[in-house]
Parts: C-alpha cells; sequence; structure tokens
C-alpha cells in the first residue's frame, strides 16, 4: 500500500518508523465518528495529540468521501464487511492518513458553489495536509479482487517538526 506514497517524496530511514495503526469501518456514516475516535486515541498514543484538529479534520472528510462516493448502492455480497479501512503511519518526520475503499473511480476535488453545503472535501485536505494523493489498491490479503485492482487508497501528508519524540 506504501509504494506509491513513497514515490516523490524525500527518502524514508526505515529505521524513523515510529507505528502504523489501522482499523475497520462500517458503511454506516456513523463510521465517522468512529474514525475520529481511533485517531484521537492512536495520536496521543504517539504523543501527537497537538495535531489532531487537523489530522481528524481530513481523516472525517477522507472517510465521509469513501462512504459517500466509493461505496456501491447494493454492494456484492463478495464485499467483507466493512469496505472502508482507516491507516495511520507515522515516522519521525511524517504522518499519513490514509483510507481505502472498493471503488476504482479517482477523487475529484470539485468547485462547490459558494451557497453549496457540500463539495469542499478535498479543498480541505489540500489546505490542512502538506500533500494528498490516491492510488490504485490491490485486494488485500484474505480477500477476494473483483478485478486486477480492488479498489483505491486515498492518503493526507503531514510533515511533523523535527525533534517530536517517537511515541509508540
Amino acid at each position: 500500500m506504501l509504494e506509491p506514497l513513497r514515490q516523490g517524496l524525500p527518502p524514508t530511514d526505515p529505521s524513523g518508523v515510529a507505528g502504523s495503526a489501522s482499523c475497520a469501518l462500517p458503511a454506516r456514516y456513523e463510521a465517522v465518528g468512529g474514525a475520529r475516535k481511533f485517531t484521537r486515541t492512536t495520536l496521543e498514543r504517539w504523543e501527537l495529540g497537538e495535531r489532531f484538529d487537523d489530522v481528524a479534520l481530513v481523516v472525517s472528510e477522507l472517510v465521509t468521501n469513501a462512504l459517500r462516493h466509493a461505496l456501491p448502492a447494493d454492494p456484492p455480497r463478495e464485499f467483507q464487511d466493512p469496505p472502508v479501512r482507516l491507516h495511520l503511519m507515522r515516522w519521525s518526520s511524517r504522518l499519513v492518513c490514509a483510507v481505502r475503499d472498493p471503488s476504482r473511480e479517482s477523487p475529484v476535488a470539485g468547485e462547490a458553489a459558494d451557497s453549496a453545503e457540500s463539495g469542499r472535501g478535498l479543498f480541505l485536505v489540500e489546505c490542512v495536509s502538506d500533500s494528498w494523493g490516491w492510488h490504485p489498491s490491490p485486494a488485500p490479503a484474505g480477500e477476494l479482487p473483483s478485478g486486477p485492482l480492488y479498489g483505491k487508497v486515498v492518503w493526507a501528508l503531514f510533515r511533523l517538526p523535527e525533534g517530536v519524540k517517537s511515541g509508540q
């Protein structure tokens, strides 16, 4: 999952990897609150609680987009519930939030009308994170792919200041 993310970024020293955490999310909008709670707990464990507001905003937008745009109206039975997964990965100098979903469609940052109540999620992700992107995802181990590629991973990267402790 990480190889496309590593392309185009400064090299990451493997000894700098401080942790990773992941959680499966059900196909319900209440999952956004669960993703935020998981993010808070993980960031506090990694001693990055001061980054919660920005990271939680991004996590909320990425998970909402996955639930709103990436799930089929009638999910096929071969989807193992839950089809959306949140990954948080921490290195000594960066933090990555990644959301995997079953859609092969690329995320599109649209332009919302001033009066629109939605449509600005990826714009917010772009403004709050240091970079973001996406890549196709192969089927996770143990799951049956519905084609050559299972879906996609949408990620956002946050650079961490030098000298931040690597909490486990």
